[in-house]
């Protein structure tokens, strides 16, 4: 094969996830996994009921459309409507992907060509990095820095610069939690109007804001045209399998992110489409609970935790918790999340994975709290041996 890599250069280091490798060790210990989001309930069950109703009457088991069913872009739009009084057209400004995944992929993939830079809040889920590394741009951290994470936004400034593209945004964000405010927001979309930035918006944890609402960065002057805001079904309805996703965007930029999704999986998850469309038409009691049901969960692990000895960072949103490992004398979220299993049967992820500035998210470590209560207190319970 000769001397060059089998790999893509630009995917060097991106190897197998630090997700795979800890649901891994958890399966092999016995452990409760408290790294990778996934609720262990399922969602609803009348909308399980929809998507098995149109299995068995034919409805998405052949290729569906390729920019999704008209039903589901239809009711995406009245999502956006009704939670964020944004209007789009579900015929041109709506797209459905495989999971939020894929729409960040297709963005990027779309919208960035090689040198161009993206400035994204650090730490980043782990795809943004493979996506910009696949799209050839290379990616600009702006690190936010515990205890309250806030971006500093004089040093987002500072890092725009001939080269800049676009902006990637995560609120609420993953790991952290946390959910940027409207001045916030006013001041980063002030800069991508002055600077002539594209921004694409990770939102899929909208409905899980605490103590607060979502707010959306496209309502906000001169960022309709220029942004494209991802959200998905599977955090909001625990059915992450299901890999049902969108982009609402103005109609040139979705006609360009559909023109990259097109090559990446075509169309997906068929039959799913019809459920989610129901899904997304839940009352608004459903939303209420969901968002009750989770807040319960982050208290009784946060108390659990710190209990446990562990520095918590409350999150303001998603289902995650970031903690700091030094309180009990540990240094390497790495090496600690590896022992964790052993130690005491649970599995949590270091936010070293998630950055740059390795030095920032040394002591780093996360747990979710998307689990049922009695498996959140038997994990309370065994982190107590710490």
């Amino acid at each position: 094969m000769g001397a060059r890599p089998l790999l893509n250069r630009r995917l060097e280091g991106l190897g197998t996830t630090i997700f795979a490798e800890m649901s891994a060790l958890a399966v092999a210990t016995g452990s409760i996994n408290l790294g990778q989001g996934f609720p262990d309930t399922d969602g609803p069950a009348p909308i399980a009921r929809a998507a098995a109703d149109a299995v068995l009457s034919g409805r998405g088991n052949q290729y569906p459309p390729g920019p999704g069913i008209p039903e589901l872009r239809t009711a995406i739009a009245e999502h956006q409507q009704r939670f964020r009084g944004l209007a789009y057209d579900p015929d041109t400004e709506v797209l459905v992907t495989a999971g939020a995944t894929e729409a960040i992929a297709a963005a990027l993939l779309a919208l960035l060509e090689p040198g161009d830079e993206v400035i994204a809040l650090e730490p980043f889920y782990d795809s943004y990095a493979a996506c910009i590394a696949m799209a050839g741009a290379v990616r600009v951290p702006l690190t936010l820095r515990a205890p309250d994470f806030r971006p500093d936004l004089d040093r987002l400034r500072g890092l725009v610069t001939p080269r800049t593209r676009l902006l990637l945004l995560n609120s609420p964000h993953n790991p952290t939690g946390l959910v940027l405010t409207p001045a916030e927001l006013r001041a980063i979309a002030e800069l991508a109007v002055e600077r002539d930035l594209l921004v694409v918006t990770d939102e899929v944890y909208e409905h899980l804001v605490f103590g607060g609402v979502h707010h959306p960065i496209a309502a906000l002057p001169g960022m309709r045209e220029r942004t494209v805001s991802i959200s998905s079904a599977g955090k909001t309805f625990s059915f992450t399998g299901w890999k049902v996703g969108w982009v609402t965007a103005s109609a040139p930029l979705v006609a360009a992110v559909r023109t990259a999704k097109q090559y990446l999986t075509y169309v997906s998850a068929g039959p799913f489409q019809y459920a989610v469309a129901e899904a997304l038409r839940l009352p608004d009691d459903y939303f209420a609970g969901f968002r009750a049901d989770l807040l319960h969960k982050r208290d009784l692990l946060a108390d659990g935790l710190a209990s446990a000895g562990f520095r918590v960072f409350v999150p303001e949103g998603t289902y995650f918790i970031t903690t700091d490992i030094t309180p009990l004398g540990e240094k390497d979220g790495i090496e600690f999340c590896r022992t964790l299993p052993e130690r005491c049967g649970v599995v949590a992820i270091p936010n070293a994975v998630f950055y740059d500035d390795a030095d920032a998210g040394r002591p780093l470590v996360r747990f979710t709290f998307c689990k049922k209560v009695e498996v959140l207190e038997e994990a309370v319970t065994r982190l107590a041996r710490l």
